[in-house]
């Protein structure tokens, strides 16, 4: 059983609840006795976790946001630093949210308490002199992606690549036919997903695009249907102002974005962690990303990567055909993806490979290590 432990969390948001309460029933399996306190969303408080305060006091997106709210951000953390270190646990685990986290990981290690911080921010892509204010702030680096590790190897942090939660719980082969007779699509014929983000910003920019590209495909494929996946009632009513007069084949979903990437035979797709659902899929992509100009000039400027996209960062080559600002046109989207509905298999080979690096058990990978850390591990065997 071992001596009791108590392990601090805090997830500023729902996908760091996810990974939170993962990384929590690990370390129940392993170790008997914890007590689990910090901030954490519903699935983390199943799992036992006391929060001081609701988790979505911390979710906040967007620069004005941010600045608007900074005031209770800075009080909360100062509150919860203290709470912290009176309540001595073995160790704090900052679950992404990195603004929030890592300040409160220097002072908590400051103060003696062991830190650890899982999933890292992409410090390997711009603001890379962060790494020196995360080598002072954490005694261990969890990173979902190899390529992340190397980086922090080379920057003197200690690291541990524990694999992604998603390649975990994704099959390496999706039922194709099953998906599509779930969504009511045609059993035959080609399918194209079309993913131009969550957020209104994205799809007020993408949109428009995608939808026109769609236009061309057809053009140049007569039989082919579209399935949208729609992030929320919000983005479905944008989405239906951008069809309105466009005649189009094309399936709108209520979230199902799962189910629409297994269903589909190739995606046209915004940057972002969406194409790492499509890659684990192992359905061919193209991807577009596109932003106001000025911002996208001042990130020319900040980003070191050669790729935006995260295939083309594991695959550490230009797997998937990348449109940025620009070059994301509706000619150039329909011209990439048309190809890849028949010979779309240098894509979908390296996503294989890439599925089975990062499928190696999260969080078990990342219970291990905690405990490792703490000299816990030896104890912990249940």
């Amino acid at each position: 059983m071992g001596k009791p432990l108590r392990i601090a969390l805090v997830a500023g948001e729902s996908s760091g609840d996810i990974l939170g309460a993962g990384l929590m029933e690990a370390l129940q399996a392993r170790h008997g006795d914890i007590e689990f306190i910090g901030v954490g969303g519903p699935r983390m408080e199943a799992r036992g976790l006391r929060s001081y305060f609701p988790q979505e006091r911390l979710a906040v997106m967007g620069l004005v946001e941010v600045l608007g709210r900074l005031p209770e951000l800075l009080r909360r953390r100062r509150r919860l630093l203290r709470t912290l270190v009176e309540a001595r646990p073995d160790v704090f685990i900052g679950i992404d949210a990195p603004d929030f986290n890592l300040d409160l990981e220097l002072r908590l290690r400051q103060a003696g308490i062991r830190t650890v911080h899982y999933v890292s921010p992409s410090v390997w892509a711009w603001r890379q002199k962060r790494v020196l204010k995360i080598r002072k702030a954490c005694d261990l680096m969890l990173t979902l992606f190899p390529f992340e590790a190397r980086f922090y190897d080379e920057h003197a942090v200690k690291v541990r690549f524990v694999g992604h939660p998603l390649a975990d719980t994704i099959p390496l082969e999706a039922d194709r036919g099953t998906a599509r007779a779930a969504l009511g699509l045609p059993e035959q014929g080609s399918v194209v997903a079309l993913m131009p983000g969550s957020r209104g910003g994205e799809v007020a920019r993408l949109g428009g695009r995608f939808l026109a590209a769609a236009e061309r495909l057809r053009a140049l494929r007569p039989g082919i249907h579209f399935v949208l996946p729609c992030a929320s009632a919000a983005r479905r009513e944008q989405l239906e102002r951008m069809l309105g007069g466009r005649d189009l084949p094309l399936t709108l979903l209520d979230g199902r974005s799962h189910e629409a990437l297994a269903a589909c035979d190739a995606v046209l797709i915004a940057s972002g962690t969406a194409t790492l659902e499509a890659l684990l899929y192992k359905r061919p992509m193209v991807v577009a990303y596109h932003v106001a100009p000025l911002t996208y000039r001042i990130l020319k400027r900040l980003v070191k990567s050669p790729y935006i996209s995260l295939p083309n960062l594991l695959a550490q080559r230009m797997l998937v055909p990348e449109l940025i600002q620009d070059a994301a046109t509706p000619e150039a989207m329909a011209q990439s993806l048309s190809p890849l509905l028949e010979h779309g298999e240098v894509q979908t080979e390296g996503f294989d490979r890439i599925h089975r690096l990062l499928r190696c058990g999260a969080s078990s990978q990342a219970a291990d290590a905690v405990l490792e850390l703490i000299g816990a591990n030896d104890a912990a065997r249940a």
